[in-house]
């Protein structure tokens, strides 16, 4: 492994066994493996534990942290927090990467590759992606995770700016308020939907958890948490009908999040983030998102301050 290209991978899981092996041999098939993985069982009761010994004892970069069995599949928060379970074994400071990946993913061969080499061509790429595909009917189609966000099943960071946002917030919403405080410091976040880069998502995306229309609906509410105007959450729900379940999916996402405004929900506690937030996806509506990204992250640069 060269110099420079040292990543850390975190892989909270619970109840994995149906994935599990499928991921662990995309990851080891890597053209550049990781200098560590950290893979938390957050108290697993399938045979996730025992694929997990098994791999571990044939390959000296797979490490594997234990939980107690919490009787539950935790999203949102509960995932964050295995995820620092694992991040608290390590020291960040061996890496020049750092990514937080899911269990259930097929990874091309280059993947990692591929996003180190963007990054090392552009210093203000804080954190990249690939994009997901599932199977639906028979067929591979994209989840349309836009370009301006590194997914959430596979965030990859250069570790400087993962410092710098402050990692993770241990809420609902995590996955995009991270890539939002990444340009509000001028920071850029991507994603790329090319053939190398292509991942497939074997379980599709916020079906973990009692279904994938809860999983819509709690997006609803990580939106409001994060502070999303209704008229933004309205777009988004009109289109995310278009998609895979058609109509009742945009419908529940929409629901999510006007079911937390009428309750008065609590938001993400950072006011200057959320006018931030709102001016960005004004944009995004006036002028379609791919603009308004390249406007804001060129009027950002002036905030980047990389840290060494």
């Amino acid at each position: 492994m060269s110099d420079g290209r040292r990543y850390l991978l975190i892989s909270p899981c619970r109840d994995e066994g149906k994935y599990l092996r499928r991921t662990l041999d995309s990851v080891i098939a890597q053209r550049v493996r990781p200098a560590k993985w950290i893979i938390v069982d957050d108290g697993s009761t399938d045979d996730t534990p025992d694929i997990l010994r098994e791999y571990a004892a044939k390959h000296d970069f797979i490490e594997v942290c234990n939980k107690p069995d919490r009787g539950r599949r935790a999203v949102g928060p509960g995932v964050i927090e295995a995820f620092y379970d694992g991040y608290d074994r390590a020291d960040p400071a061996q890496f020049d990467y750092v990514c937080k990946i899911d269990v259930d993913l097929d990874l091309p061969p280059r993947y990692f590759e591929i996003l180190m080499q963007r990054m090392e061509a552009e210093p203000r790429l804080g954190t990249c992606s690939g994009k997901p595909y599932f199977e639906w009917n028979g067929k591979l189609v994209s989840e349309k995770c836009g370009d301006e966000m590194s997914v959430g099943m596979i965030k990859f960071y250069r570790r400087s700016c993962f410092e710098q946002i402050g990692g993770f917030v241990r809420q609902v919403m995590w996955d995009a308020i991270d890539c939002h405080r990444c340009r509000m410091l001028g920071w850029i976040a991507a994603s790329y939907d090319e053939p190398d880069l292509r991942f497939i998502h074997l379980r599709p995306m916020g079906s973990s958890h009692k279904g994938i229309l809860t999983g819509r609906m709690r997006h609803g509410f990580g939106q409001y948490f994060m502070g999303t105007d209704l008229a933004y959450m309205s777009a988004s729900a009109i289109f995310r009908m278009t998609r895979p379940p058609l109509i009742v999916g945009g419908a529940a996402m929409w629901w999510g999040y006007v079911r937390s405004m009428f309750g008065r929900t609590p938001r993400y506690e950072d006011p200057a983030f959320r006018r931030f937030l709102r001016r960005y996806q004004w944009q995004c509506l006036l002028k379609g998102k791919s603009k308004a990204t390249e406007q804001c992250n060129r009027v950002m640069a002036g905030a980047w301050k990389p840290t060494t």
